[in-house]
């Protein structure tokens, strides 16, 4: 169980670190532009909303990060915060703008929590 919480949290921080490339890096190119499903002249107009956006990605996946390295009984208590706020922000994103976000960051986000409770 143990090893189970920690893969699903490495996951859901990788996850965070993708979406940071996403939304600060590649968020005009074509593959940003197909993943959000926007076009150019919307990528080009929030381009900077994206990369706030996107840092706050990296805030998560360098708190879960935090939570993997951090010893006992810190670092379970600091991966609990941080999937919690992930959690939160998956299930806001998916009332308020697209519900496939409840599939890829609140749901894992979820799932990871209830593994590491149950550590």
């Amino acid at each position: 169980m143990h090893t189970a919480a920690l893969l699903l949290v490495a996951l859901i921080a990788a996850l965070h670190l993708c979406f940071l490339v996403l939304e600060m890096f590649l968020w005009r190119t074509p593959r940003g532009r197909r993943t959000f499903g926007t076009t150019q002249e919307f990528a080009d107009a929030s381009a900077t909303l994206a990369a706030n956006q996107g840092l706050y990605n990296g805030f998560l996946a360098a708190g879960l990060t935090w939570g993997l390295l951090a010893p006992d009984p810190t670092g379970p208590q600091v991966q609990v915060f941080f999937l919690c706020c992930v959690l939160a922000a998956g299930l806001y994103g998916s009332l308020t703008f697209a519900r496939r976000i409840l599939y890829v960051q609140a749901l894992p986000a979820a799932a990871a929590l209830g593994f590491v409770l149950a550590a």
